[in-house]
């Protein structure tokens, strides 16, 4: 996916439809001049509805859409007919797509399966008409409810990315390289920083038939939950990653001290993703011999770690045993 294609956070200003005022409609018939109230109730405003759609990796159908307008409730009538409802308006959105007030902070509302309906702003409720005013004692009411008005507001659409396993390293480390030999994603590869751009998504296939999701995220630098590099614009995308797959180069110079400058780039940015199962893949093995690996082996964190190889395939099995179990615990 080209990198002007791919948008992941759109602000639009959204209304909801108003409620259709109530009828005060009296009845006069040829025998009765006064046949008592016959006004119906107005139509509810239309609401404003996320929906998810699988189809969808990316919000960059709604990047032009600046304001979405639901269309108001239609007023009641005579012979207690109720207005029409207004149009509901349908937002369809990727999956992993989160809405979110953008005073506040606070997330409205997000949509996590395909076909799955979030109502983001309600429509206004139809205004009674006068015939439900009616009792024994006000036999003839000539009022009537206003409709409802709805609401209005600039509300940010965020997409994180979903995935089981997301690839989390340094610029280079080969984590795109891995997604293209284990799965038949594409992405961007060449020999300098920042090549991916953009997550790639890529469907890895495992034993019988099995399959887990795995997302390469941009790379990370350090300073990135501060905004430096790509980072802050992407680092969201790892909150909804089952299992993150930490990727670290055999040829860098200290490979713990590499990781936890990911580590605490991560809990800079959110806590929370310390709780995440992790692993640790040492990618580029084919460029140490057994010596280096035998002492890169002597300091490393105390989590699953495993060498590896995508230009070889050494180890990419081992890997993936890894990686499916650490998803089903």
């Amino acid at each position: 996916m080209a990198a002007s294609n791919f948008v992941d956070y759109v602000k639009i200003f959204f209304r909801s439809g108003n409620g259709g005022a109530g009828s005060a409609h009296l009845l006069h018939t040829k025998t009765n001049y006064k046949a008592g109230p016959d006004g119906g109730d107005g139509g509810r405003g239309g609401h404003i509805i996320l929906m998810g759609n699988e189809q969808l990796w990316t919000l960059l159908h709604l990047k032009y859409r600046k304001h979405i307008y639901a269309d108001s409730g239609q007023c009641g009538n005579s012979a207690n007919k109720t207005g029409a409802d207004g149009t509901d308006i349908l937002v369809e959105v990727p999956i992993g797509t989160i809405a979110r007030d953008p005073d506040t902070g606070e997330v409205l509302c997000e949509v996590t399966q395909h076909g799955e309906k979030q109502i983001l702003l309600k429509g206004g409720r139809g205004g009674l008409g006068n015939t439900q005013f009616k009792t024994a004692t006000h036999q003839t009411p000539r009022f009537a409810q206003p409709g409802e008005e709805g609401s209005e507001g600039w509300i940010i659409l965020e997409l994180k990315i979903l995935a089981d396993v997301g690839l989390v390293g340094f610029p280079n480390a080969g984590k795109s390289t891995l997604l293209s030999v284990v799965s038949a994603a594409k992405p961007k590869i060449a020999d300098y920083a920042f090549t991916t751009l953009v997550p790639n998504l890529g469907i890895v296939a495992y034993r019988d038939t099995k399959s887990f999701v795995m997302a390469d995220i941009p790379g990370i630098i350090e300073g990135a939950s501060e905004g430096k590099g790509l980072g802050l614009r992407f680092l969201r995308h790892i909150e909804r990653n089952s299992v993150l797959l930490f990727i670290v180069a055999s040829d860098g110079d200290d490979i713990h001290k590499q990781y936890k400058i990911l580590l605490n780039e991560l809990e800079q940015f959110n806590p929370e993703l310390l709780d995440k199962r992790r692993i640790l893949a040492i990618s580029k093995s084919e460029l140490v011999d057994d010596e280096i690996i035998d002492d890169i082996k002597k300091d490393l964190p105390n989590i699953p770690c495993v060498f590896f190889s995508s230009l070889t395939n050494y180890n990419i099995d081992k890997l993936k045993d890894i990686i499916w179990k650490e998803i089903h615990i």
